[in-house]
């Protein structure tokens, strides 16, 4: 390695080809694969190895999901011919097999990173110059990181408002929820988006008495209302109390001991009393104390990096990733970010336009949606044929007791398929299965028409597409 003239802190700016700030999904990928090209690259991390998704965010998260799935079925053991003396959850034995699988995931990132040749620098990094990063190390010292290229892949943390109280009565967000010992008595929820919803089912399974507070007046308010309504449905039936159109005024108390929650709905104020406060409004991108202003690296108006259809930022030589860059908040997406940097460093030209966006909530049963939903197809003025059928349609489905639930897809004029969305059990697969034959520009007719395993989740295509389509004019001029 190369170094550069002393500079103004008294450090000695160490030179890599290529300065990674982050070490979450897209940005760790990036830093393997070009370290094993053998460029030479930095990744600085000052807590979590490997980013959110294996420490804090959807391997934990559905680790505690799966273990109230497990909690469920003990629930209806005489459903399925099996007599049960009761159960009881010990919440200290949830976690920690979810720790036990985090401890593991991370083992795995600290070993790619030390096979991969990447030099992983442990502490708090910000730019003081263009692609110049200080790193206040862990243990105590300083160092400073040029890249030739750098990266920006510094994630998002949970969003805390101004509501009166909210601060002060230390609420939980994801990380701390994933790291309960004891049930929660009685959990408030503020939030109905995805976070909010798989933990509502999720501790409600396990046992808590469960309150969510969301501000629109209908769960998943962007969602097609069949899928808004399937979903209160669900959580009705689960015993999950919702309180929608409603605004938060204030809090008191303490999570984790008492906590109230103040709010207004259709005009009248109430306030509910729980034992622990969730809070889950959105996310808050982790661009403030990094020096961004001394990079040249501009802003959104809502606080995101500025990039361009290539990732990159307003400053030469400067890219961003991830959620930060204001992706869309998955995982995959952030995968995918890396594929287009990965290129664009390399000379071929990638673009983040136009690429499919798929999504599952982890509820159970989960919901997934990949392409137009209809009210999004509606919005657009776009023709489409309507395929629909109960998920009992698919008799795999009542092998397992699950056939709650519907798939319903999109065909357009030239029967190719605009877009699916799947609320039933294994939603998400059944959903990345017609996601392939979207991306292969096959007609609908394909997978009508093909020879699937009987009886599977995956058969249940052929009765979808078989099924008589209802037809949905377009725009007319």
């Amino acid at each position: 390695m190369t170094t550069s003239a002393t500079s103004n802190e008294g450090i000695t700016p160490e030179e890599y080809d290529l300065v990674v700030l982050g070490t979450g999904e897209g940005a760790k990928y990036l830093a393997w694969t070009l370290a094993k090209q053998g460029v030479r690259v930095a990744s600085i991390e000052q807590r979590w190895i490997g980013g959110s998704c294996p420490n804090i965010a959807c391997l934990p998260s559905k680790n505690i999901i799966h273990s109230a799935k497990v909690a469920s079925y003990f629930a209806r053991a005489a459903e399925f011919g099996i007599d049960s003396a009761g159960y009881k959850v010990n919440m200290a034995g949830v976690t920690n097999r979810k720790r036990s699988m985090v401890k593991a995931l991370v083992d795995i990132h600290v070993r790619n990173f030390e096979t991969s040749g990447v030099d992983l620098v442990l502490g708090h990094g910000y730019f003081v110059g263009p692609r110049l990063i200080q790193v206040d190390m862990n243990d105590g010292t300083k160092r400073q990181l040029r890249g030739a290229n750098v990266v920006i892949g510094t994630g998002t943390h949970a969003t805390l408002d101004e509501t009166p109280g909210l601060v002060a009565a230390q609420p939980l967000t994801h990380i701390e929820a994933l790291e309960l010992e004891t049930l929660p008595e009685h959990l408030l929820i503020i939030g109905g988006g995805y976070i909010g919803l798989e933990f509502a089912q999720a501790m409600r399974r396990l046992g808590s008495k469960v309150t969510v507070v969301e501000r629109n007046t209908a769960l998943l308010h962007r969602e097609d209302p069949d899928v808004s309504e399937a979903m209160a449905s669900l959580f009705h039936d689960e015993d999950i109390k919702l309180i929608l159109g409603a605004s938060v005024e204030s809090v008191s108390g303490t999570s984790g001991q008492s906590v109230s929650l103040t709010y207004q709905q259709d005009g009248v104020s109430a306030t509910i009393t729980g034992s622990h406060l969730l809070v889950a409004t959105g996310r808050t991108p982790n661009t403030s104390g990094i020096g961004l202003d001394l990079a040249g690296v501009e802003l959104t108006d809502r606080g995101y990096i500025k990039v361009d259809e290539r990732l990159k930022t307003t400053a030469p030589g400067t890219w961003a990733i991830g959620d930060v860059a204001g992706s869309p908040q998955f995982t995959h997406i952030a995968f995918d970010d890396f594929r287009v940097i990965r290129d664009n460093l390399a000379g071929k030209d990638h673009v983040t336009t136009g690429r499919q966006v798929p999504y599952t909530m982890f509820t159970d049963p989960e919901l997934a949606k990949v392409g137009l939903s209809e009210t999004e197809a509606k919005a657009k003025g776009i023709a489409y044929r309507l395929f629909k059928i109960p998920m009992a349609a698919d008799l795999r489905t009542r092998t397992l007791s699950e056939t709650r639930g519907f798939m319903k897809a999109l065909v357009g004029e030239d029967d190719r398929i605009l877009g699916i969305t799947v609320f039933g059990v294994d939603g998400g697969e059944i959903m990345s299965a017609v996601q392939i034959a979207m991306i292969a520009g096959l007609p609908y007719t394909a997978l009508r028409e093909a020879i699937l395993t009987h009886p599977t989740l995956m058969e249940g295509l052929i009765v979808l597409f078989s099924s008589a389509p209802m037809v949905v004019p377009g725009a007319t001029a």
